[in-house]
């Protein structure tokens, strides 16, 4: 029998209550005032599936203009990654607050809270006024993005650190570089790996909306295409993006496991065939460990 005082799991303070009612009132209010209705959504899916029609099937008849927009997208991802993996490095370290004192990583965390102010797109605009049209734009808006974002979980990843394999290193006399590289660094490398991995992916997307604006990549041939109501090139282009996005997931793994397994090419394709057979999935994890290692 339940006693009667018992406490219920889940159970709601009046404040909660109330508070979950004034924000199921909002949402009913902001619905109204931005004129959302079932009828518009019932019309809107009727033009989406004209729409959706006259995109299939994919052409595919201009392959120079689909892979010169996909190149220098590819070239806007890479560039932007790698100048905003180098810039937020240091940033991210002077803004952790566990390594830093406060007028240093102050200023830091500003400057990351900057970068994170804009969306891409903004940032886009603004370049593309300042340096003109071209990949250029494209390259420093991605590069300000990918401070901002990597800045941020950089220094919260240092802020969880343990500081007695900091101050182990301290203790026999180790320079500043030297406690960074061997205290610091170690514990914070396999989330920074992806970290980064994540970031290329983010740029390769990003790539593709900043291009509208004309800051460079398949974006501006994607709304050209819309622009001339070309839509099977349009489902040409997105699809090629989808296969590339995959393919960059492919490659992310790839990374982590050279980096973090310390895996060879040939271990890490022998692996991937070995998992899609089905062979050794039923190996627990510490044997699996023990084969790397070996």
């Amino acid at each position: 029998m339940t006693p009667p005082h018992s406490v219920r799991p889940f159970a709601m303070s009046g404040r909660a209550k109330a508070g979950l009612l004034l924000l199921l009132a909002y949402t009913v209010y902001a619905g109204a005032q931005l004129d959302f209705s079932w009828a518009r959504f019932e019309s809107g899916m009727g033009h989406a599936s004209t729409f959706l029609s006259r995109m299939f099937p994919p052409n595919f008849e201009k392959p120079a203009t689909l892979w010169k927009g996909i190149a220098e997208s590819l070239e806007i991802a890479v560039l932007a990654s790698v100048l905003g993996v180098l810039i937020a490095l240091p940033i991210g370290l002077l803004g952790a607050r566990n390594m830093m004192p406060a007028w240093v990583s102050w200023p830091a965390r500003a400057v990351v809270a900057l970068c994170r102010a804009l969306h891409p797109v903004i940032v886009a605009i603004l370049f593309v006024k300042a340096v003109g049209f071209g990949a250029l734009a494209g390259i420093l808006a991605l590069t300000v993005a990918s401070i901002g974002f990597i800045g941020k979980l950089f220094t919260e990843a240092i802020e969880e650190i343990s500081l007695k394999q900091v101050e182990a290193v301290r203790a026999t006399g180790a320079s500043f570089a030297n406690v960074i590289i061997f205290g610091v660094l170690p514990q914070v490398f396999a989330r920074f790996i992806g970290f980064a991995t994540y970031q290329f992916d983010s740029n390769l997307r990003n790539s593709t909306m900043v291009g509208i604006v004309g800051a460079g990549g398949v974006g501006g041939t994607l709304f050209s295409a819309f622009q001339r109501f070309d839509y099977d090139f349009v489902s040409a282009i997105l699809l090629t993006l989808i296969a590339i996005i995959m393919l960059g997931e492919i490659l992310a793994g790839f990374v982590r496991a050279v980096f973090l397994d310390n895996l060879g090419f040939e271990r890490i394709l022998q692996g991937r065939f070995a998992g899609a057979r089905g062979v050794g999935a039923s190996k627990a994890p510490v044997a699996r460990k023990a084969e790397v290692e070996e």
